[in-house]
């Protein structure tokens, strides 16, 4: 009898640390490094990808990776996208066209805004208990209208719809390591606002170099990072790799607060109530995840005169890019 009880709590606490994660958009550019990442953690047991095209193909390369996690990929149909995000503990969106020379995130805007409607209410249908991740662009507007298509079915949870913003803060922790010559992981920066232009702001005040809050290069720099992506590459994509990796790290913290692991804090675009006084429903800040998805938003702190003016600034563009995807799914609700 007490071995059955044994075997029993075993096996209970072996399936709540299986993990299915799906990426829906897996063979573009941001789609296949992120699956790569993806099959080497150890946390994820299962991992499954869609795309319009390629899906299959990419599935089967990184099939022959020797970690233990399964991987499968699914036709580019309605039934194969509800069977590759049902059941799955954690969905990332890398979907969409991306950024060309000249073109802002907000210009993405029309193409994405449909393939994000899309994908959410597949995931809203056959999944909606996933922790959703949404990476593609306009952020400040693609979470917004994963929010309203969830809400539109009876499902929304604040606790689990996430934008991707992470790479705004890997980014500022690498230029500011190379003005000081530091190590990158020892630069904790703090990045609020949104994931678009001047809506990014960085708050060097709160660092280890307060110094840099008055450098005003490097507070463009980082807001617009993703332009100097744009522009090497020549017209020939935008920021994939390092955007792969942001979004893998991001899913990883999830997997690992799921786990139970304290303390998990990761800045993320969500439903957060810093600034719902002023209208404005989202907004990226440290956010401290836990089992169920956002346990707790962390208060953006005390910020100097000059971040005063940048966060002015930021909270004004990213109402106007909240609003534009509400609007978009009231004017188009789609099938």
């Amino acid at each position: 009898m007490l071995a059955s009880r044994i075997q029993r709590r075993a096996f209970s606490a072996s399936a709540r640390n299986l993990s299915k994660v799906a990426v829906l958009g897996a063979a573009g550019g941001i789609g296949q490094p992120l699956s790569l990442l993806l099959k080497q953690n150890p946390k994820v047991t299962e991992l499954a990808l869609y795309d319009i095209r390629g899906g299959p193909g990419v599935a089967a390369d990184l099939s022959h990776i020797n970690t233990k996690s399964t991987v499968k990929g699914y036709e580019p149909t309605a039934a194969g996208l509800a069977e590759c995000v049902k059941g799955s503990d954690i969905v990332l969106i890398p979907a969409g066209v991306p950024r060309k020379p000249g073109m802002t995130r907000d210009d993405l805007f029309n193409t994405n805004a449909s393939i994000v409607r899309d994908l959410a209410k597949a995931v809203a249908e056959s999944a909606p208990n996933a922790k959703l991740l949404v990476i593609a662009n306009p952020v400040n507007s693609t979470v917004p209208i994963c929010a309203e298509v969830f809400k539109a079915r009876g499902v929304y949870n604040p606790k689990t719809l996430f934008g991707v913003t992470t790479l705004d803060v890997v980014r500022a922790s690498r230029f500011v390591s190379e003005i000081k010559g530091t190590d990158p992981k020892d630069e904790n920066i703090t990045v609020i606002g949104g994931h678009s232009g001047v809506t990014i702001v960085p708050l060097f005040s709160q660092s280890n170099h307060p110094d840099l809050s008055s450098n005003a290069e490097l507070v463009k720099r980082v807001q617009f990072g993703g332009d100097e992506v744009v522009k090497a590459k020549d017209g020939a994509g935008s920021a994939t790799l390092s955007m792969a990796m942001a979004g893998a790290r991001m899913a990883d913290s999830l997997l690992r607060a799921s786990a139970g692991e304290k303390g998990v804090i990761e800045p993320t675009f969500v439903d957060s109530p810093l600034y719902k006084d002023q209208g404005i429903d989202f907004f990226s800040s440290k956010v401290e995840l836990g089992p169920d998805g956002v346990k707790q938003i962390l208060p953006v702190g005390e910020i100097d005169a000059a971040e005063e003016k940048l966060v002015e600034a930021c909270l004004g563009d990213l109402k106007k890019n909240i609003e534009k995807g509400v609007t978009f799914v009231a004017q188009n609700p789609g099938k």
